[in-house]
């Protein structure tokens, strides 16, 4: 094989494989990537099974000083890696010989410098209910939590770099969070969700499985009809 063989060769495997995954690789790491949802801590707001998506320059921008996430954003994190051996040693029942860290899809609550407590399964900030109406009423009317540790927490000021996230599932255990693992630094979030971009249609109503049991994603009722559900997703 010639010189000129072998380099025309190696042209052709950039173009047709390199390049293309140089690009892939460049864009899912400062462009956007899509995260999918498992479980069902978000719900109302967010199904078991949805993909969002999520920029990731914002994300750098922020963990480099440059802007600040809000109250009610959605944001793709890993839990603090002080978070307890119960947690990042064990994934869905299976206990695990490493720190594992899952990225997970929660709310931000409290902003830095903010004191958040829960109190009979309402959530306060500095003082004052959380404006969620969608949620509470959701829960109130299948089993929001009153009586749990979850649900009656003592106060915890944010420290300055991180932020206070919850699930919007407000059922028995229906979310691990920040009252669990406490507050998560900026450097371990990864960027916030904009939009919902699948499925493209799903059923109007879901039902929680409110027992208390393992894996409830596979016991959520559904019905209606189906509705167009990619959205952006507001705080």
């Amino acid at each position: 094989m010639t010189t000129t063989q072998t380099t025309s060769r190696l042209t052709r495997v950039w173009r047709e494989w390199l390049s293309p995954l140089a690009f892939a690789l460049l864009f899912t790491q400062f462009g956007a990537t899509a995260v999918r949802v498992d479980g069902v801590s978000m719900l109302p707001g967010l199904h078991h099974g949805e993909e969002l998506l999520v920029p990731k320059l914002e994300g750098w921008a922020h963990t480099l000083g440059v802007g600040t996430y809000h109250r009610g954003d959605i944001v793709v994190f890993k839990p603090p890696r002080t978070a307890t051996q119960e947690w990042t040693h064990a994934y869905r029942g299976l206990s695990l010989p490493w720190a594992y860290r899952p990225y997970l899809v929660k709310r931000i609550v409290g902003l830095p410098g903010d004191t958040v407590q829960v109190t009979r399964g309402t959530v306060t900030v500095n003082g004052r209910p959380l404006n969620e109406p969608r949620t509470t009423a959701y829960w109130d009317a299948a089993c929001h939590d009153t009586a749990s540790d979850l649900a009656n927490t003592l106060p915890v000021t944010v420290p300055a770099g991180t932020y206070f996230v919850m699930g919007d599932n407000r059922s028995p255990g229906g979310s691990l969070d920040s009252r669990v693992f406490g507050p998560v630094s900026t450097a371990d979030i990864a960027g916030r969700a904009v939009a919902s971009v699948w499925p493209l249609a799903a059923p109007t109503n879901v039902t929680p499985a409110c027992d208390g049991l393992e894996h409830p994603e596979k016991r959520v009722g559904t019905s209606g009809t189906e509705q167009w559900t990619p959205r952006l997703l507001l705080p």
